[in-house]
């Protein structure tokens, strides 16, 4: 899988409602009314992750997960993760 150029990436964050690039990584704050709303999201995102055997950086408090996306191996964000954003961002 190959590194995107941030003149790639800019298109792609145009059809990623509230993604953004931090620190070289796609990166979003999802918000929930509740815990248990949260964790059933992170529940049906850890299917479709798993099918995609492509991991995200996430950290949960109460009702916020707040998400990173980089492809390792590639050094940087790929159409994996990009992929994996517009799927996350369905499942919300």
């Amino acid at each position: 899988m190959m590194k995107l150029s941030k003149l790639e990436i800019n298109e792609e964050l145009k059809y990623l409602p509230g993604w953004n690039v931090e620190n070289e990584k796609l990166h979003k704050e999802f918000q929930f009314d509740n815990f248990n709303q949260a964790f059933g999201f992170m529940t049906r995102s850890a299917m479709e992750i798993e099918k995609m055997n492509h991991h995200p950086e996430w950290f949960n408090v109460y009702n916020k997960i707040t998400i990173e996306l980089t492809t390792h191996d590639a050094g940087g964000i790929t159409r994996n993760d990009t992929k994996l954003a517009k799927i996350l961002n369905s499942l919300a």
